[in-house]
């Protein structure tokens, strides 16, 4: 059995943030010259979530309201996590709620998607590059 490894850097432009990695997460797919096999895709930190879903505003804005709606970033006290000196107590849930990692089937050396799946990475906690560890392994 083979097996690749490779690092994605992402930077989101404001503190709540969801990115479409589905391009990257496909060219660590054909780079790692596996055709048959699993792909685990899965952030390196604690505030931040790898998931499978629409590429739809729609989508995109319900899943945004939601998150915010299930753990709220403000009031501040309204976490325990933020008397720490932190002030990511919601962004630590809503990695939570979303989830930590997916795991892609590779069929054919390509990414097998339904019709309108995507990989995103929702990132909850800040603007500095965080890294997406692409796991992939087979034949």
């Amino acid at each position: 059995m083979k097996h690749f490894r490779k690092e994605l850097t992402v930077e989101a432009e404001t503190r709540f943030a969801l990115i479409n990695i589905t391009d990257q997460v496909e060219d660590a797919i054909r780079e790692s010259n596996i055709v048959e096999g699993l792909c685990l895709v899965s952030p390196i930190h604690v505030t931040g979530s790898c998931f499978i879903g629409d590429n739809e505003k729609g989508s995109i804005a319900d899943i945004a309201k939601w998150a915010e709606k299930m753990a709220p970033h403000e009031p501040l006290t309204l976490w325990r996590h933020n008397e720490s000196g932190e002030e990511n107590g919601d962004a630590t849930l809503k990695r939570h709620l979303m989830g930590r990692e997916v795991v892609i089937a590779v069929t054919g050396g390509k990414a097998d998607f339904g019709t309108w799946e995507q990989v995103f990475y929702g990132e909850f906690d800040g603007t500095t590059p965080k890294n997406i560890l692409v796991k992939i392994i087979g034949e």
